[in-house]
């Protein structure tokens, strides 16, 4: 096609770059991104991506880690939960419901 044509979206040029799903998940990996940056881990994630499922669902793909990044991202995650007193009031309610059914 030359450039002074225009050319019209149809079903066989659509993209799920344009859709808000994907802009949702790219927003999501780039604060995802920030995060991990500050704690260190960037280049532990090395395939963190935002996709589209076969739905047009918005996914973010961590890639593979290794046990020592998934042993650290559990232990910032224990931190954040400890510093937050809503969370642990939630994490708290969680564990008391299973208890509860004996």
């Amino acid at each position: 096609m030359s450039g002074d044509e225009e050319e019209f979206p149809d079903a066989a040029n659509w993209s799920p770059i344009n859709s808000r799903e994907w802009y949702a998940a790219r927003d999501a990996v780039a604060a995802l991104r920030d995060v991990l940056i500050t704690a260190r881990l960037d280049r532990e994630f090395p395939y963190l991506r935002a996709d589209l499922n076969a739905f047009g669902q918005g996914m973010i793909d961590l890639g593979r880690i290794s046990p020592e990044t998934a042993q650290r991202l559990a232990e910032l995650l224990r931190l954040a939960i400890s510093a937050s007193p809503s969370l642990q009031e939630a994490g708290r309610q969680d564990d008391s419901e299973p208890h509860d059914a004996k």
